[in-house]
């Protein structure tokens, strides 16, 4: 430890910059994007506005939505150059790999791609955004043996992305619709988390917006960052999931499952946050979201083994569920594979990471901080 400087590992508790994109609000607990809830936002707005409200601090006008909407519809499929360059990539590679590489490629082939003003970062971000969801469903798709499927202009961009993974009117029911819009708004932003510092890091050398994009991206591949909505469902299945299950029968052998896990000092996904100290103000509105999506598919032993996990962590722990826990399950009850579950929370958190670029860059000073040399004594040859 050096006597003249205090080192904070990780740079826990070390502000270093304003943000104007999101804050939690500690007297309220609650997240807020641009100064609104986002549990207001998740009930009342869909995935497009919040996006606006992220990138611009305001929610869009009519006229302003329907402009962002038609670009939006307009710009959904992937070239066949960027679907070739995925399909060099292994099968069994983790998808996380697959998002990173086609953002790169996005990047590398957008006519803008170097142009960083206002006006070109925003246009380079609503790209990304309108293509990332058919990166997500085509390499799903692709691991399933299934032919793509093309995007389709009557639909918004929550329908339009369960059609191009699943491809059947069954995913465009409005409750399935519904939990994933939710989804999508609560993901999108969560201030200074290792992703948005990453790409904020990245902004800050003058690199382009995909470079901090694809950057972000490797730091959420990190378990310790995102991960945690596969975590959950990895916990359900080393448990068991038996359909033909009552709710309770469900709960009990979850709990008895966790009381163990936390007896061997195991640790378990999907539970605790650094920043909410009174529980994730996001989860109550995801649980809600998936509590209609159990109800939907009849899948009460979902419900059990998620409160069985909950209520054997709280009285051993006190340790609240964060936003990962009902959301790994409620992207199962849809369909997507447990490994597609980081890369849908990059097509949400692209929103937030883009922002949080052009926020870096229209007041930017190179990111370079000092380290503590413990090193050996200078020495000679």
């Amino acid at each position: 430890m050096s006597d003249t400087h205090e080192i904070r590992k990780g740079l826990a508790g070390v502000v270093v910059d304003y943000t104007a994109v999101s804050k939690v609000n500690p007297e309220t607990n609650s997240l807020l994007y641009r100064g609104y809830p986002v549990q207001q936002l998740a009930a009342e707005k869909s995935f497009e506005e919040v996006a606006l409200l992220l990138w611009t601090g305001e929610l869009p006008s009519e006229a302003e939505l329907a402009e962002f909407t038609a670009f939006e519809r307009a710009n959904r499929a992937l070239e066949p150059e960027v679907r070739a360059a995925i399909d060099l990539l292994p099968t069994d590679c983790h998808p996380m790999d697959v998002g990173r590489t086609a953002v790169s490629v996005l990047g590398a082939r957008h006519p803008l791609a170097e142009d960083s003003s206002p006006e070109s970062e925003l246009q380079k971000a609503q790209s990304l955004f309108a293509q990332f969801p058919a990166v997500v469903a085509y390499d799903q798709r692709r691991r399933r043996g299934l032919e793509p499927v093309e995007p389709r202009d009557d639909l918004d961009y929550s329908q339009n992305f369960l059609w191009m993974t699943f491809g059947d009117e069954a995913h465009l029911e409005p409750a399935v619709v519904d939990a994933f819009r939710v989804s999508m708004v609560l993901y999108a932003e969560h201030s200074f988390n290792a992703s948005t510092f990453t790409a904020r890091v990245i902004t800050s050398t003058l690199a382009d917006l995909h470079s901090a994009v694809t950057g972000a991206i490797g730091a959420l591949k990190g378990p310790l960052h995102g991960g945690a909505n596969e975590a959950v469902m990895h916990t359900f299945d080393e448990i068991g999931i038996d359909a033909s299950e009552s709710r309770e029968e469900a709960a009990a052998r979850a709990k008895a499952w966790m009381e163990q896990a936390l007896a061997e000092k195991k640790k378990v996904m999907g539970f605790g946050h650094r920043v909410y100290k009174h529980g994730d103000s996001r989860v109550p509105t995801m649980k809600s979201a998936l509590d209609k999506m159990i109800e939907h598919y009849g899948r009460a032993e979902i419900l059990g083994l998620y409160d069985g996990l909950e209520s054997a962590m709280d009285e051993a722990k006190a340790i609240k569920p964060n936003l990962d826990y009902p959301t790994g399950p409620t992207y199962h009850l849809m369909g997507f594979a447990t490994e597609m579950f980081t890369p849908l929370f990059i097509a949400s958190r692209i929103t937030g990471w883009t922002a949080h670029i052009m926020e870096q860059r229209a007041s930017n000073a190179l990111i370079r901080p000092l380290s503590e040399y413990n090193g050996p004594d200078e020495r000679t040859l």
